[in-house]
């Protein structure tokens, strides 16, 4: 049986990586592909803690964040990733380690969350959605009540550019604009992506 492809979505909140995960395991399955749509942070029992940490229910130090959110995607693997690629099955998740690089480097050292995080698999195929901060923002505004932790536009400005500083940390990386742009365009750029990717990969989807 032939491993399944392991895709992460980057961007930062509001870039649209959900919606862009959500189309694309549509394509997959509609092409007769077993697809398996995650997210970091889960909904295990860590995730829900780095939620509260989120919504500011809860405040704890730099450090103690990024070890939970290590805890959380190493029973993300364990317990979900490896078992369903090892039975052929397609993994998208909506987030992985170049969100905790992203979003954690200005307050923890990056070098140590490299190394934290450098023992889980490798995506197969990355998409970082480059969307600017102050249109996140908005995006967030209309879209839901509150704001969580990372979400003002100065930090999801900050977090964009770290995501742009990361674009060569794994192999097949890509950025893709992910605005002023309908999602379906967006959307047909990525799919086009990872059909070159399997035919260069001798893939079939």
């Amino acid at each position: 049986m032939k491993r399944g492809l392991f895709i992460t979505l980057e961007g930062p909140d509001g870039a649209g990586s959900s919606t862009q995960t959500d189309l694309l395991s549509r394509w997959l399955e509609k092409r007769g592909q077993k697809v398996f749509v995650t997210k970091e942070p889960t909904n295990s029992m860590v995730g829900g803690i780095i939620r509260v940490i989120l919504k500011k229910e809860w405040e704890v130090d730099p450090v103690t964040f990024a070890l939970l959110f290590a805890a959380d995607r190493a029973h993300h693997v364990n317990k979900e990733i490896k078992p369903l690629l090892e039975k052929g099955v397609h993994i998208i998740s909506d987030r992985y380690i170049l969100s905790t690089l992203a979003f954690e480097s200005d307050s923890v050292d990056i070098e140590w969350l490299k190394l934290i995080n450098k023992r889980f698999p490798r995506p197969d195929l990355t998409f970082i959605l480059n969307v600017p901060g102050k249109i996140c923002a908005e995006r967030i505004a209309k879209s839901r009540f509150g704001f969580e932790f990372f979400e003002t536009p100065e930090k999801l400005e900050a977090v964009r550019e770290n995501y742009l500083k990361l674009k060569n940390h794994f192999p097949n990386t890509y950025v893709i604009k992910g605005y002023e742009r309908d999602k379906q365009e967006i959307h047909e750029e990525i799919v086009k992506i990872v059909e070159n990717f399997c035919k260069e990969n001798k893939i079939q989807i």
